[in-house]
Formats: structure tokens, sequence, C-alpha cells
């Protein structure tokens, strides 16, 4: 793991590089409760395009330092500068869960810095259909995640099977996660710091909706990508997607897989990612 010392945020980011720096940078950004081993499987493949960078988000992982707040656009601000310092240019940040909402916000709030963006297996805080899905039980775990100190006295020591819970729920094949990465993952988050980051980016969402509930004119490319393991499909996230003020918009579907598409699906999910970068180029 190579480290940036990320100028003006105090935060050191641990990231995974695979491919030369003079070729467009593609920043992937895994989510709750994963860390940059989620991508392992798809680096080499996506390096034949892409000088690939991935990261553990602040404070997960190798990763130090907690950011000036969990929102999406300042989590976002802080992993643009730490693939700027590494040498990326051409950047398209690729986002799985919270990573997801992070990329959108890279897109909504940062699109003068990236080329383009990719939003996985996530609703975006705020956006069509936030609130319908705050009001499915089966999203319980939101509402737990934001409540202060709680999710922490509970999970603390407990990381892996509260973590395979998820998991195998949120996986179409469950198989495709091992056990050495589900070791991993826990791994990630065995430091309290890092147990707490996890949970503050659910405590941050309510905030994160109410900073995204006012369109404005998004320009970057954006590529929404989704699992149907789960059966639902992009065309409920789209409609939000184009309200928010995305202009320029696309999305794919990514056959028999769940939450972990590098994972359950990494020939798919290269595919996508390096056809979206193909249609930067052209563009």
């Amino acid at each position: 793991m190579d480290k940036i010392k990320v100028a003006g945020h105090g935060v050191e980011i641990a990231l995974r590089m695979a491919g030369v720096a003079s070729r467009p940078a593609l920043l992937l950004l895994h989510g709750w409760p994963h860390s940059h081993a989620l991508y392992e499987p798809v680096l080499h493949d996506l390096s034949e395009r892409f000088f690939v960078l991935a990261p553990d988000l602040p404070e997960i992982g190798e990763s130090r330092g907690a950011p000036r707040s969990a929102e999406k656009t300042a989590l976002a601000d802080v992993l643009i500068a730490a693939a700027e310092q590494a040498g990326g240019s051409d950047i398209i940040v690729a986002g799985i869960d919270v990573g997801g909402m992070i990329a959108f916000a890279a897109a909504r709030d940062h699109g003068l810095r990236i080329r383009g963006a990719v939003v996985t297996n996530t609703v975006v805080p705020g956006l069509d259909p936030w609130g319908k899905l705050l009001a499915d039980p089966r999203i319980w775990h939101f509402a737990f995640h934001a409540i202060p100190d709680l999710p922490e006295t509970m999970v603390q020591g407990r990381q892996r099977p509260y973590f395979d819970y998820f998991t195998n729920a949120l996986a179409g094949d469950a198989k495709a996660l091992t056990e050495a990465y589900r070791a991993r993952f826990a791994e990630a988050y065995v430091r309290p710091e890092a147990l707490k980051a996890g949970f503050d980016w659910y405590r941050a969402l309510a905030a994160d909706a109410e900073h995204n509930a006012y369109p404005k004119a998004i320009e970057t490319p954006l590529l929404y990508l989704r699992g149907d393991a789960d059966g639902r499909s992009p065309d409920d996230y789209l409609p939000g997607l184009r309200k928010a003020g995305v202009r320029h918009l696309t999305s794919a579907v990514l056959a028999s897989s769940g939450e972990f598409a590098p994972l359950e699906t990494p020939r798919a999910f290269v595919e996508a990612l390096m056809d979206f970068g193909a249609s930067m180029t052209r563009s």
C-alpha cells in the first residue's frame, strides 16, 4: 500500500495503485463494511485502460486521520485530493455503497476536478427513492448506525459476526465472499477509530440528504450501476438522479450480482467501467 498525506486535510490515505500514471485515473471507493480489498480482483484488468487507485477510506484499514466531516461532499474532497497528489488526472470516481454516495458528491460538488462518476448499488441521500428505502424494514441499520455511541458499544470486538450478517444479506453470491475477504474486511474496522468512522458515515446521512435536496446542474457524466440480485433495478434510481440535475446519465445492470460486484461478477464490473471510460474518451 502506498500512503498519501493529503495536504490541507490532516489525513493519510493508504491506497493500492495499478497501471501507468499517464492514463486517465480511476478512483475506486469502497463502502461499508468493506475496504480497498473489495477491488483487488479487478485492479489488473482495469489497469489496462486506467491508472487505478483503490484507497481505504479515511480511518479505515491502513488510512489514518479523521476528516473534518463524514458528509459525503467532504469525503469526496479528501479522496479526490489524494488521487490528485498520487498523480491522477482525468479522474473517474467510482464507488459502491457509501463509496457510491461519495461518487455522486464528487460529481455534484467537485465536477470541475473529475471527468466522470460511477454510482453502484446504493441510494443517494435525499434523492428518490430515499424516503421509500428509509421506510423499508430491511434498511433498519441506517437508523441504528446513526445513534451516537451505541453501535460502537454493541459491535466493538464483534465485527466479524456483525459484518457477516450484512455480507450474507447483501451478496447475490455469498460464496464469492471468501473467508479471507471476510476476515480482511473485519480487520479493517478493528480499531475503535475505524469502527466510529464507518458509523459516522451513517450519522451524516441526514445532512447529506439536506445538502442534496437542492437541485443543481450536474454536467459530469454519471453511470448508475446496479446488481439485480436484490430485485431492484436502476430504473428505480434514475428519476431521482435526473431530478437532482444530472444531465448526462446512463445505467447498466450487473446480472446476478449483489453489492460486492468486483468479487461476485468481476468481468461484468470491469466491462461496465471500461465502456464508461471509452465513452469519456469519445466525448
